[in-house]
């Protein structure tokens, strides 16, 4: 396989003796990986249930190898549920081991496509707020898709520059996760054409751009928070270089041991000039010719204690909501979803009703996509439930619904947005809004009349013939 002679020379000097071994992995097959939404199911209940072959990622709790030259996980039911996300095993570490509460605060700075702010919404199960961030407006309708998918309620979608989000939330967030952006040097087996793209935008041209962020995203995290910075690259102007310049511009940071996995290799102090940093030996390096996963780099952090004012803005007195909206949720049993449901942080917004997470400051001036839960619309005297909050409920907490196989050739009709006959499936003279399940597990709504289901799924969201 060609390298780049530069990029060649450097692993050399990298790995020393490992070199030979580090080569030979580019003559094995890559490795596709899926995470389990422990949102919606534990890791036991999926492999239970999972059609397909499954091997555990040893290192991730939630994560199993599958065989991606046999099977095609994207395509099936299980996966427009919102029970699992695709992703290269490696890159699954970093959000595993930021050390996630229910209740906190966290920002994943550069989340799209949204593989590690799926994970640590999960882990937040219901409490707390998820900000995840995009720069670029394309990605970011991507990365809503995806936070909705899960079926994750308490969060907040944005496009927009780090830089700008410091003025908004100063020393505010518990957590903060930077997948950065980088030359992608761990990624040369995966993605052959990430080699033409280093050899047009080397480690110097990244290491600027992740400086920045890292600064950035410092000013946001409160004192006692911890920040992990993660790349898939080698490089060690990149990596420990990015993390020595964090140190020497906020002396108030601290490196963090990282939950042990045996396979990890530990960082390289010696690859910043000019330094003494023995810290950086708890950074950790992943090798694909030590693991089963491809390159990556991850460093956990803490900043130093000190004094923080909460200030949460006052919550505006919940008004009367239209009775159409009230008739429709108090048909929920909010319980069932592990929400302390609040009628007083719902807001109408042109007609869309959004359920928003506590503690929001203003985002006047600020670019996103979505605040909260966007539980549905109010058009002409009606409320029409969305598919946020179908993917948000479980078929528990909602008194109408159908239950599909997932094998069953209606639901792949359903996923199609196609009509269906539920005259079997529903009591007579059933009608009105029903939650379309595969078996428990939501995937949008149907409105029944007559034993017909009209097809409510999101259009945007179906399966082209």
């Amino acid at each position: 396989m060609y390298l780049p002679e530069e990029f060649d020379n450097k692993m050399k000097r990298l790995l020393g003796g490992e070199y030979e071994a580090y080569m030979d992995c580019y003559k094995e097959p890559r490795y596709y990986g899926l995470r389990v939404n422990t949102r919606k199911i534990s890791a036991e209940e999926f492999v239970k249930v999972c059609p397909f072959e499954l091997r555990p990622v040893p290192w991730v709790e939630n994560g199993f190898y599958y065989d991606g030259d046999k099977v095609s996980p994207a395509k099936h039911p299980y996966y427009a549920a919102g029970l699992y996300y695709l992703q290269e095993p490696s890159a699954m570490t970093p959000a595993d081991r930021l050390p996630i509460e229910p209740g906190d605060k966290v920002l994943d700075l550069c989340a799209a496509p949204g593989g590690k702010a799926t994970e640590l919404g999960a882990r937040l199960n219901g409490r707390g707020l998820l900000a995840a961030n995009d720069i670029s407006s394309s990605r970011a309708k991507g990365l809503l898709k995806n936070i909705e998918l899960f079926g994750i309620g308490n969060a907040l979608v944005l496009s927009e520059e780090p830089g700008k989000l410091t003025e908004y939330f100063p020393e505010y967030f518990d957590k903060i996760l930077i997948d950065a952006p980088c030359s992608g040097e761990g990624m040369f087996r995966k993605e052959k054409k990430m080699i033409k793209a280093w050899e047009e935008h080397g480690p110097e041209f990244f290491s600027k751009l992740q400086r920045n962020i890292v600064l950035q995203a410092a000013r946001m995290l409160r004192p006692g928070g911890y920040l992990l910075y993660s790349t898939c690259t080698f490089d060690g102007l990149e990596n420990e270089g990015t993390i020595g310049w964090l140190l020497e511009q906020y002396p108030e940071f601290t490196i963090e041991e990282i939950r042990p996995y045996e396979g990890f290799s530990c960082g390289r102090p010696e690859v910043v000039p000019d330094r003494e940093l023995p810290e950086l030996k708890k950074t950790v390096r992943i090798f694909p010719h030590r693991m089963q996963g491809e390159g990556h780099y991850l460093a956990l952090l803490k900043k130093g204690a000190g004094r923080r004012e909460e200030s949460f803005p006052a919550r505006k007195k919940a008004g009367k909501l239209p009775e159409e909206l009230s008739e429709f949720l108090a048909q929920i049993d909010w319980s069932v979803t592990g929400e302390d449901f609040d009628a007083g942080r719902i807001r109408l917004q042109g007609g869309r009703v959004y359920y928003m997470p506590e503690g929001l400051p203003s985002l006047a001036g600020i670019r996103f996509l979505r605040t909260g839960l966007l539980l549905g619309e109010l058009k002409k005297k009606r409320f029409e439930p969305g598919q946020a909050l179908a993917m948000f409920l479980r078929a528990e907490a909602y008194p109408k619904v159908i239950i599909l196989g997932p094998e069953e050739e209606r639901t792949l009709r359903y996923l199609k947005g196609e009509t269906l006959d539920v005259e079997d499936l529903v009591p007579e003279k059933a009608k009105g809004w029903h939650l379309v399940c595969v078996d428990k597990y939501p995937l949008g709504w149907g409105k029944v009349s007559g034993g017909v289901l009209k097809n409510k799924y999101l259009p945007g969201w179906r399966l082209q013939s």
